[in-house]
């Protein structure tokens, strides 16, 4: 698929920096036309740039972007997003809130008085929810990442696949028909898998920006997601569109 192969070279491309055409055709394996045609086409869109035997990135790798920043990236969508997830908590609920900057829009939006049970690695989950005496809070992870203002390495602490959770709000740096749902940092991978397997409903929480990218490590399979809750899926999504009803997965929009 065109569109696919297309994203996977940006995003090879944007991990490594440099990266030669042999090196390219020899990972796809596609021919060098296909490759060159490929490549004119990135380099349009201002995704990439030609060098003498390769190309070589023009922007840093979405994981590097800093956690500050990218919080007023598509940020009224994200609210929106955050909204939209929280509704689906119900009272007496075992619910994982993710680290990043759209799953962390659900708690200003929990009621108040709600009692649930919330796992959560990222800081800013953790202090919100510390001011709710309804809430049992339990923080999953003991190393802390400052670039994602979570915690990392849950291999102290609760034993995660013994853990019961009825519903997961997941994050993910990219969603690829191919890859799944990927990230790029070991611990958080681990972390995040665990998670998955210990929760009886998956809920994906990401913005347009993140389909059609692929991050360096797949923390679950697409098929694998019950529901998914975006802001919209652009006129290049088709395929995805196709694979979320052949695998009866629910894809939530929020209300304008």
């Amino acid at each position: 698929m065109k569109v696919e192969r297309l994203n996977q070279i940006e995003q090879l491309v944007l991990e490594k920096g440099n990266v030669s055409f042999k090196q390219l055709q020899d990972h796809f394996n596609v021919s060098l036309n296909t490759l060159r045609r490929d490549i004119n086409e990135l380099v349009a869109h201002g995704k990439v740039e030609k060098v003498y035997g390769g190309v070589k990135a023009v922007r840093k790798t979405q994981e590097l972007v800093h956690f500050e920043q990218r919080e007023f990236t598509e940020q009224l969508a994200k609210v929106k997003i955050g909204k939209t997830a929280a509704a689906l908590v119900e009272p007496g609920d075992i619910i994982y809130i993710d680290s990043g900057t759209t799953t962390v829009q659900m708690l200003p939006y929990l009621p108040q008085d709600l009692e649930v049970t919330i796992l959560t690695n990222n800081l800013d989950v953790i202090n919100a929810a510390a001011n709710r005496p309804k809430v049992k809070l339990l923080v999953v992870g003991s190393k802390f990442k400052h670039s994602t203002r979570s915690f990392v390495d849950a291999t102290s602490g609760l034993n995660l696949p013994r853990i019961n959770i009825n519903k997961a709000f997941m994050a993910a740096t990219g969603i690829s028909l191919t890859a799944g749902l990927t990230n790029s940092d070991a611990q958080e991978q681990i972390m995040k898998s665990d998670i998955c397997k210990a929760s009886q409903q998956i809920i994906l929480l990401a913005d347009h920006t993140k389909f059609g990218h692929m991050a360096l490590m797949t923390y679950a399979d697409l098929k694998e997601i019950n529901t998914i809750v975006t802001d919209r899926l652009e006129v290049q999504a088709q395929e995805f569109q196709d694979f979320f009803e052949s695998h009866d997965i629910q894809v939530l929009f929020p209300e304008l």
